[in-house]
Order: structure tokens, then C-alpha cells, then sequence
């Protein structure tokens, strides 16, 4: 079962589906366009007894529950803890999907054993969100793993991502887009496709619970690459651009999402390199083609222009 239904945790329905593995997606609203087959359910995930209720005779729990960017401190902790309950409770592995701000900024390949050094608010949540996880499977109340992913793109990843409505519609209508940090420096991206898929692989394995794992990516690039294969797959000549650190710094106190941006800019103004060497050894590593997966993502949004 998936709790989250936005771009990540339908990639994982579709997947499960293709499957022929039975699927339960829920959400707050409980309001979701779904394949015949899938169970829709409404339920709030920091709510212990009504996320455990939900996640009655769930084999797996896939967790992709997040809240608003800007309200990190006060909502997702209570996520967190109800997805624990919930696995402890009905005695399902829990996979929890994950980001690499708990690492801060690093010199070299990121890998599992770094230490956690947050440099961030977010950071920090990560961490303390992470420790309830791996303290919770230690303790053996629960079975977990997490998934460790950097910045992703995909189709239905619009608000969700950096790389989401503000470079792919520009990009289709030819229009310039200026992102975070430095064009010409390394930077790994994930495809949500493959995002899901590693995902649903740990999964599938005892033996990957009660660790952390970095999942399959295809080669890094750099953002200038990236955002030359968006443009030729929308039939347009690159317009690209930087966007200064100092415009997020300066809007932080009063714009709550440029503020939530500026603290992050460490990962778009140096390299930013991910290494699943770890999950390659275990089981093998699946990845989507770049050029394929800009494709299909550039296709996804002329298919559902901006409202």
C-alpha cells in the first residue's frame, strides 16, 4: 500500500499494478483518479490509529507522505510517527522515501555511511526523522528501510520538484529558464519511474530492512545537459540561465519558499554527486536512460498544459 499520492506515490501504483500486485493508495483526501482495481482510501498519516486502520493487511507500506514545503517543522514528524505505528501495528515492512538533506554539504560521491551533518533546518528534521525510523527497526518494534534519492524529475512532478513546472513549460514554450546554482557543475538527478522502482525493490527484500539505501540513478550530469535534452525533446534552442544565490537570500524573510530554497542553495553551487554503488551490489541497478526519461516527461506535460 502507498501512503502519498502525488507524483512519487502514483509512479509506485502504476508500477505495483503492471505488477498484478493489489493496491491500496491513501491520502487526506482520499480523492484520486485510479486504475480499476486500486483501493482509494481517506485517511490523515499523522494520525496513529487512523493510519494503522488504513493500512489493515498491507504487505508493504510504501511512505510518501509529505506536507507543504514550508511547514516541515510542525507536520512531518507526526507523519513519521504514524507511519511507524502503522507498520508496527500490522506488521508490514515500511520503506520510507527519503531526500539527502540529512548529509549537508559533502566533498565527493554521496554514499550511506556519511555521517548526518545537516547544515539546515530541513536537515535537521531529516535526521530526527530518520533516527525514529532506524531506532524504531533496531528496537524491533518494526521492519523498515530507507530510501535515499537526490533531485528527481518525471511526468506528474510538478510542484514536487525543482525540476518541475518551472523548467518544463517554459522550456515547451521556448521561454528562458534560469535555475538554482551553477549550470556547468555536476549535479545526479533521479526519474521518478526509477525512484518507484527502487522503492518497490526494497520492498520486496527482508534483507534490505533496517538500513539506508541509495537508489538507482542514471549517470550524473550537469544541470546545462539536463536542460539541453528538455529543450530538444520540446523542439526548442536552449535559453538558459543562472539564478543569482543572493535574489533567494535576499526574498527569504519574506517570501516562506524562497527562504525554504536559500538554505539549500549548498546543493545546486557545488557538486553534487550520488552513488548507489551499495544498492547496485544487492540487487542490481535498473535505470532509466536520461534522454528516454526527458522524453516521456516532456510528453507528460504537453499532454497537460498549465492550467
Amino acid at each position: 500500500m502507498v501512503f502519498g499520492t502525488a507524483a512519487l506515490g502514483q509512479a509506485i501504483m502504476r508500477q505495483l499494478v503492471a505488477l498484478g500486485k493489489p493496491v491500496r493508495m491513501v491520502s487526506r483526501s482520499g480523492k484520486l483518479e485510479a486504475p480499476a482495481g486500486v483501493e482509494v482510501v481517506r485517511a490523515d498519516a499523522a494520525a496513529p490509529a487512523a493510519a494503522t486502520a488504513a493500512a489493515s493487511g498491507a504487505a508493504v507500506i510504501y511512505h510518501t507522505a509529505a506536507p507543504d514545503y514550508t511547514k516541515w517543522a510542525e507536520l512531518y514528524p507526526p507523519i513519521q510517527r504514524g507511519m511507524l505505528a502503522a507498520a508496527a501495528a500490522t506488521g508490514a515492512r515500511l520503506v520510507s522515501a527519503e531526500s539527502v538533506y540529512a548529509y549537508g554539504p559533502v566533498d565527493g560521491p554521496m554514499t550511506e555511511d556519511l555521517p548526518t551533518a545537516p547544515t539546515t533546518r530541513k536537515g535537521r528534521i531529516r535526521v530526527e526523522m530518520s533516527d525514529m525510523l532506524l531506532e524504531a527497526h533496531a528496537s524491533g518494534k518494526l521492519r523498515a528501510a530507507i530510501a535515499r534519492a537526490p533531485d528527481f524529475y518525471g511526468p506528474q512532478a510538478t510542484t514536487t520538484t525543482i525540476y518541475g513546472d518551472r523548467v518544463f513549460y517554459p522550456a515547451l514554450a521556448g521561454k528562458k529558464v534560469a535555475v538554482m546554482g551553477k549550470l556547468d557543475l555536476p549535479h545526479t538527478f533521479i526519474y521518478l519511474d526509477d525512484f518507484a522502482r527502487g522503492m518497490i525493490t526494497l520492498g520486496a527484500h527482508e534483507q534490505a530492512m533496517g538500513q539506508v539505501w541509495h537508489l538507482p540513478c542514471a549517470p550524473t550530469l550537469t544541470q546545462r545537459q539536463l536542460l539541453t535534452l528538455i529543450f530538444a525533446a520540446a523542439g526548442k534552442q536552449p535559453k538558459l540561465g543562472e539564478a543569482p544565490g543572493w535574489v533567494f537570500k535576499v526574498a527569504a524573510p519574506f517570501v516562506p519558499i524562497m527562504r525554504e530554497l536559500a538554505e539549500l542553495l549548498y546543493q545546486w553551487e557545488r557538486p553534487y554527486v550520488f552513488s548507489h554503488a551499495k544498492f547496485a551490489a544487492a540487487f542490481g541497478a535498473e535505470v532509466t536512460p536520461h534522454e528516454r526519461a526527458v522524453a516521456a516527461t516532456v510528453a507528460w506535460f504537453q499532454a497537460h498544459p498549465p492550467a
